[in-house]
């Protein structure tokens, strides 16, 4: 059973930063693509960064130049550092991974943790 735990949300001033991980548990796998989702209250779910298994990124035009997606295979982990937040970053951020276990696909996500850019 693969689990995705998520942690580094909350409360954060315009112009601030903030880091969230991301960790996925479990054994008998391996990880393709990760990336980061968000969805803030009455808007539809929407792709913030991804980043596949080789490393290449790709992000949401509304967060190039402030945000940055990483990852580390060997920790099953991936990263977004968030920098010059502002208040329409505000939502709820969800990891997704496309792991891979013998020769089928699957899409897990994790629980979300909460993001909210305010003075």
């Amino acid at each position: 059973q693969v689990q995705l735990v998520e942690s580094g949300g909350g409360l954060v001033q315009p112009g601030g930063s903030l880091r969230l991980s991301c960790a996925a548990s479990g054994s008998g796998f391996s990880i393709n693509a990760m990336g980061w989702y968000r969805q803030a209250p009455g808007k539809q779910r929407e792709l913030v960064a991804g980043i596949t298994s080789g490393g290449s990124t790709n992000y949401a035009d509304s967060v190039k130049g402030r945000f940055t997606i990483s990852r580390d295979n060997a920790k099953n982990t991936v990263y977004l550092q968030m920098n010059s937040l502002k208040p329409e970053d505000t939502a709820v951020y969800c990891c997704n991974a496309r792991i891979v276990a013998g020769i089928s696909e699957y899409d897990y996500w994790g629980q979300g943790t909460q993001v909210t850019v305010s003075s």
